[in-house]
């Protein structure tokens, strides 16, 4: 974990467990005792960015985002312009202890569980209660993805 990480959660009054994995490559569930993986990534609208979350296992849609947004163009920018959008590198990107507090917008298919979410450093992953999270947050649920079928 990081240490803004846990102090941005302290801070928020937000319950977080923060796990190192053993492992390397893509997590799985079974680094983290069957809970769901989300991956949590950082999209650029003109000046301004946003924190995006979404299970790991789905295919993201930036049309629907695009439109709940509202604009015809968001984009992933590239790993310095996210690095100091949000203080982490890509593959550690986490609304938690995240330089800027820019909108959170989570997959509805998230609402209601418990999640593994970068918390800022590689390896580590921080368990949280999505409702609590966007809560904390005032992070909106916006349906935003698919299952990946193939």
């Amino acid at each position: 974990m990081t240490i803004r990480a846990k102090q941005d959660a302290d801070a928020r009054g937000l319950a977080v467990e923060f796990i190192t994995r053993d492992t390397s490559g893509r997590p799985t569930l079974a680094d983290f005792d069957g809970t769901p993986v989300a991956k949590s990534v950082v999209v650029k609208q003109g000046d301004s960015f946003a924190f995006v979350i979404a299970p790991l296992e789905s295919r993201f849609s930036w049309p629907r985002l695009r439109k709940h947004l509202g604009v015809n163009r968001i984009s992933l920018p590239e790993a310095e312009v996210a690095f100091e959008a949000t203080g982490y590198r890509p593959g550690t990107i986490s609304p938690l202890g995240a330089t800027h507090a820019w909108p959170v917008y989570i997959d509805t298919r998230l609402a209601g569980t418990q999640i593994m979410l970068g918390a800022g450093q590689p390896q580590t992953a921080a368990r949280v209660d999505v409702d609590e999270f966007a809560a904390a947050y005032a992070a909106e649920f916006v349906d935003l993805s698919d299952p990946i079928t193939e």
